[in-house]
């Protein structure tokens, strides 16, 4: 029986209007550049701006906006690649509050004085994939979810050691202070913070994109310096360099295979009955005991090769699908390098790397920063630079090769940052 015999059973008047359309879904955020680029001369129509190779221009932030450590930053978007640019970046500072935890279940957040806040400072490219929602979601969120992931560990990331428990107390006489079987140090803790930012960043675009009909995904390079240590991340095919006078060391990999404990806790995941029960797929640095209910303690999912704390379940006392030792671990201890004044982190989407290698662009930094010491906004003018020698000019590295890709470069002086306002 259709619409229109019932109409024209049941009802006076002629045919049934023929149904709309359904309207498109609005984007679950507005298209826009990183807030750090106003004023950079350039309007909101450089998106339909001529896109041929040598016409396209690239954008850098105004002369009188500094970015942290005075970086540089420079981008150009894709020729006709797709309508908008799909790249976003991110910047600023972190700023660490000390949380106090207490037996009562509501427990307070304290903001400090400012001395015992811990500070540091936060760079981040993401590349979109499906147009540029979820590059935007994750230029605006995932600094947020970091914070929050590390102002729950603050207290082991300050402490020499990080204690098995929160609190730093032992829950009884045999149970030491310090977790010694796992060398656990606070900087794992960190990366344990950075990976499951990630992670819930990941589920609120997810989340964000499925109300609002949206499709894609994007990539995320994130670079973190925090107490005399530069933390990088990378979800995808963007990558970092550190660059000096003679070295040149990558910083991440496009390509990182998980590693067994990993993708058996993943398993674990997706099949919990799989465990039938009996174990849990989180992974505690020993045995639990039932003193440690309700206590928060050192652990490790799937998604993790740092760690974090949670507080202990009765489900957490089961016994542990992973046993021994699992982390690799690379962090730039910038404290400890005796640094020249060009060296620096070179930060990029894979638009850069498809034609530059990692030596071509460490021949780049070397030619162009020791004649330029005395300019204050050389770090940007080398990124433009970079980003001018993937265009196919006749004197530049890549003799003729174009990138036809987006392309935003962070360049990040390390020189004089050990006396950096990074501290607690």
């Amino acid at each position: 029986m259709s619409a229109g015999w019932f109409r024209r059973r049941f009802l006076p008047g002629g045919p049934l209007p023929a149904p709309r359309p359904p309207r498109p879904r609005a984007s679950p955020v507005p298209y826009r550049r990183p807030r750090f680029l106003r004023g950079s001369g350039s309007g909101p129509g450089t998106a339909d701006a001529p896109r041929r190779p040598d016409a396209r221009p690239v954008r850098s932030p105004a002369r009188g906006r500094a970015l942290p450590w005075n970086a540089g930053y420079a981008e150009i978007i894709n020729a006709e690649k797709s309508e908008f640019n799909e790249d976003q970046a991110a910047c600023g500072q972190l700023c660490i509050r000390r949380c106090e935890f207490g037996a009562e279940e509501d427990q307070e957040w304290l903001a400090l004085c400012s001395e015992e806040i811990l500070t540091g400072h936060y760079w981040a490219l993401f590349d979109g994939h499906g147009g540029p929602a979820a590059a935007i979601l994750a230029a605006n969120t995932l600094h947020s979810c970091l914070r929050r992931q590390l102002e729950a560990v603050v207290e082991g990331v300050v402490a020499a050691r990080p204690p098995m428990h929160l609190s730093g107390h032992c829950v009884c006489a045999s149970d030491p202070q310090f977790v010694e079987e796992k060398g656990i140090r606070a900087e794992d803790l960190v990366i344990g913070a950075l990976e499951s930012a990630f992670q819930e960043c990941d589920e609120v675009i997810g989340r964000e994109l499925e109300a609002s009909g949206q499709v894609g995904g994007c990539t995320a390079l994130v670079a973190v310096s925090l107490q005399g240590k530069l933390y990088v991340a990378n979800a995808g095919d963007s990558r970092a360099i550190l660059v000096r006078k003679d070295e040149v060391r990558p910083l991440s990999s496009e390509f990182t295979p998980e590693t067994e404990r990993q993708r058996i806790q993943q398993l674990a995941f997706v099949y919990p009955e799989l465990l039938a029960g009996e174990f849990t797929r989180l992974e505690f640095p020993r045995r639990l005991k039932g003193d440690d209910l309700g206590q928060k303690v050192l652990f490790r999912d799937h998604h993790m090769r740092g760690w974090s704390y949670k507080c202990v379940e009765k489900s957490d006392l089961k016994y542990p699908l992973i046993h021994g030792q699992g982390r690799q671990v690379t962090v730039l201890d910038v404290d400890q390098l005796e640094l020249q004044e060009e060296d620096v982190v070179v930060m990029a989407t894979d638009g850069l790397w498809d034609v530059l290698s990692n030596e071509q662009v460490a021949q780049l930094v070397r030619s162009f920063l020791p004649g330029n010491r005395e300019d204050p906004h050389r770090f940007s003018e080398l990124a433009q630079m970079l980003i001018h020698s993937t265009q196919g000019k006749d004197d530049g590295p890549t003799e003729g090769q174009v990138s036809y890709d987006d392309i935003s470069v962070f360049v990040i002086p390390l020189h004089n940052q050990g006396q950096r306002s990074d501290g607690h």
